[in-house]
């Protein structure tokens, strides 16, 4: 249900809360441009108390959520999320680019690739110090030494960190040294993972599923928003199909199917949704041209050596032409780099 406020006046709002909570459901506040909404979540047969509210002299009116998320849906929140790591603003008018290699493998290595994304004008370092790899004798990252190397090029370049945590147990340590906490492809249902990343303040990296629908992506960033986190970053990185020419297939459409119908921002990852690098450049614009609100792209010193996914990793000269080619089309959009 949504309660809509007919005043924004403090008590009258906390009055409303007050009210809900004695039904046994769960309020939150959401501050519109123009409107203060009461998003309402609970036990569905106890919902329809709420419409008793409406006879409150401070409500205007309440209505229910026809989508079944409920807090990511555009039907509580219309003004797009705007999402803010460190200095770098991820949502509506500017466009974020995330870089870094799938993995750290060495002090030297991410060093050398935060200092050269930085560079180029990316605003957020991603590498991978937790890994989910498919066979268990690949390398599984360096844990908990990533992510001392993540941070002190995080401090050395003045660039936020978006890392993987795979597990509940993961959480804190990686919560300790992130800015945004990514939950991978394979753990896009993994619901007490995600109700633990929902209890932090801190923007949350939602991988879309490889066989995963919007729907069920969306019902995903749901439970993260239902636990009191509501900075959730949508990323679209490939769905599988019958095709074998590339490692995913991009789903561009997901991008503004997803806007359309939630206010949460939307991010495009080329790399995993192709598996080689010499479609990154050409997604990373399709992404653009569909609205999405940033990139995520590997970056790596020397692909062939990578101890991970160098085949769709960038050079780093190719890195500086993708910033290069993406700026006038960031520009068509009426967005900033």
């Amino acid at each position: 249900m949504i309660i809509v406020m007919a005043s924004r006046k403090p008590e009258d709002v906390a009055y409303v809360v007050t009210r809900v909570e004695e039904l046994g459901l769960k309020p939150h506040v959401l501050e519109g441009v123009e409107k203060t909404v009461i998003a309402v979540i609970g036990d569905e047969r106890i919902l329809q108390g709420v419409l008793a509210l409406e006879a409150l002299p401070h409500v205007e009116k309440v209505m229910p959520v026809l989508k079944p998320y409920k807090l990511a849906s555009r039907e509580v929140k219309k003004e797009d999320t705007v999402i803010q790591a460190g200095k770098v603003r991820i949502g509506p008018k500017s466009f974020c680019v995330m870089a870094g290699p799938c993995a750290v493998e060495s002090r030297e290595q991410i060093l050398q690739t935060a200092e050269f994304v930085k560079k180029c004008g990316a605003h957020i370092l991603r590498g991978g110090a937790y890994k989910p790899r498919t066979s268990p004798y690949s390398f599984q990252g360096m844990e908990l030494e990533g992510l001392r190397l993540l941070k002190e090029a995080s401090e050395k370049y003045d660039l936020p960190i978006v890392t993987e945590a795979m597990t509940v147990e993961q959480v804190p340590v990686v919560a300790d040294y992130a800015d945004i906490i990514q939950i991978g492809a394979r753990n896009m249902q993994n619901y007490g993972l995600l109700r633990a990343v929902g209890k932090l303040n801190k923007p949350i990296l939602l991988k879309r599923g490889m066989m995963s629908t919007i729907n069920e992506w969306l019902m995903s960033a749901e439970y993260i928003i239902a636990e009191g986190n509501p900075n959730v970053i949508m990323c679209e990185r490939g769905i599988r199909t019958f095709e074998t020419e590339t490692r995913n297939t991009l789903d561009i459409q997901a991008v503004p199917v997803v806007k359309k119908h939630s206010h949460l921002p939307v991010v495009v990852d080329p790399s995993h949704a192709s598996g080689r690098w010499d479609l990154v450049i050409p997604m990373s614009k399709a992404a653009i041209a569909a609205g999405a609100d940033g990139i995520i792209v590997e970056v790596h010193p020397n692909p062939a050596e990578a101890l991970s996914d160098g085949a769709q990793s960038l050079k780093l000269e190719t890195f500086e032409q993708l910033m290069n080619e993406i700026k006038p089309l960031v520009g068509i959009m009426n967005r900033t780099l």
